[in-house]
């Protein structure tokens, strides 16, 4: 991955692949996190995505596992000044939801946990609904002002909403989303295509889909009568039984098989070419996984390639 390919959420400069923080003290423990984090730099990358409820479905685990080890390895890589890190609030446990006192404590326990003064990009995890925009859009302008986050975006969000929150902050001067990250991948594509990616387009917000390889689906390894270990196998497995998820592998598989690299490569660079979409987020919970994701950002699909996929994924 080029370095120097860089693209810009609002005043942030981040690298065409988001790499992704979920599987970090999930399905990667302490030691392959490190690797995958230094092979992901050392490639040029500097987009990191994790959240705060990382992974509180665990047992075990309590939320915040995955920004500690991130905190963690930046600590001893002295690299802070060279990645830009987004995290989420409002799922955490202990902090549930969007309302002031609880987005500030959030953004606090965040910091402290991932051991900076500050968060590059801070996402509403989830819409709370219960809670008027102008609250939580008050109060994530107030931590802006006071340097704890330097930008701000929305995950999981609906149009309306979107295009609500975006109106107050413009009518008060308030700090504005500059990113939106919602579901998005070829066998994914009704929740943002339309009303959500119309909005975000019309105020050039940049979107960061998650889950760009389906829960491993995208990645081809997922067949009939194939036996993955995985803790996503199943989530991934529901694809197969799909027409769509049958259409889109055989899809893949030409076009990977015409250009010589692997079906996520592929799925990576279809969903890169879509409008709006600055980086796909994508993880990976070893170092030989890492290596397909990076390579997205070096393939050119031709318009048959892309038409031939976005065929197959309708």
């Amino acid at each position: 991955m080029n370095a120097t390919d860089t693209r810009n959420l609002g005043s942030l400069s981040v690298t065409p692949l988001a790499l992704g923080g979920n599987v970090f003290g999930w399905t990667a423990d302490k030691a392959t996190s490190f690797a995958v984090l230094d092979a992901y730099t050392e490639a040029g990358g500097n987009f990191v995505d994790t959240a705060d409820v990382y992974s509180a479905w665990v047992e075990g685990n309590s939320g915040g596992e995955s920004e500690a080890l991130l905190g963690e390895w930046m600590a001893a890589r002295g690299n802070r000044s060279d990645v830009v890190i987004a995290t989420k609030g409002g799922a955490h446990p202990d902090y549930k939801g969007l309302s002031a006192p609880t987005l500030r404590r959030a953004v606090d326990a965040s910091l402290s946990r991932l051991g900076t003064d500050h968060i590059d990009l801070y996402y509403t995890h989830y819409d709370d609904e219960t809670v008027e925009v102008g609250e939580f859009l008050g109060v994530l302008d107030e931590l802006v002002k006071a340097g704890k986050i330097r930008e701000i975006a929305a995950s999981n969000i609906s149009a309306a909403r979107l295009e609500e929150a975006l109106a107050f902050s413009e009518r008060e001067g308030l700090a504005r989303y500059v990113a939106v990250q919602p579901h998005y991948n070829l066998v994914s594509r009704d929740t943002y295509e339309g009303d959500l990616a119309a909005v975000a387009e019309r105020h050039g917000l940049g979107a960061v889909p998650y889950y760009a390889l389906a829960s491993g689906f995208l990645t081809g390894k997922y067949r009939p009568g194939a036996s993955v270990a995985s803790a996503r196998s199943e989530k991934a497995g529901q694809y197969l039984a799909t027409e769509r998820g049958q259409k889109v592998l055989a899809a893949l598989d030409t076009v990977a098989g015409a250009q010589g690299v692997e079906a996520s490569t592929v799925a990576l660079a279809w969903l890169a070419a879509q409008p709006t979409v600055v980086a796909p987020l994508a993880s990976a919970r070893t170092v030989e996984q890492l290596a397909p994701l990076l390579a997205h950002t070096d393939l050119e699909l031709s318009e048959d390639d892309l038409a031939a996929l976005t065929a197959a994924s309708a």
